[in-house]
């Protein structure tokens, strides 16, 4: 009886194992990079609302602007 074994797959085991770690710990650093990237480029309440009050004023700026000759 003829056996069958996976001795081709077997030699590749152990390169196979580390590609898969490091897709594995790509993946990972991708989002807790871009995790602490975004916790530190937030805006605060307060920027937020300047963001907000500025573009308030730019729009009513914008309006007055285009008023009717």
């Amino acid at each position: 009886m003829k056996r069958t074994t996976f001795n081709a797959i077997g030699g590749w085991q152990n390169f196979l194992f580390c590609i898969g770690m490091y897709v594995v710990a790509l993946f990972f650093s991708i989002f807790v990079c871009s995790s602490i990237f975004y916790v530190l480029n937030s805006k605060s309440g307060k920027d937020a609302e300047k963001t907000v009050a500025v573009g308030a004023q730019s729009a009513a700026r914008e309006q007055l602007a285009s008023v009717n000759h």
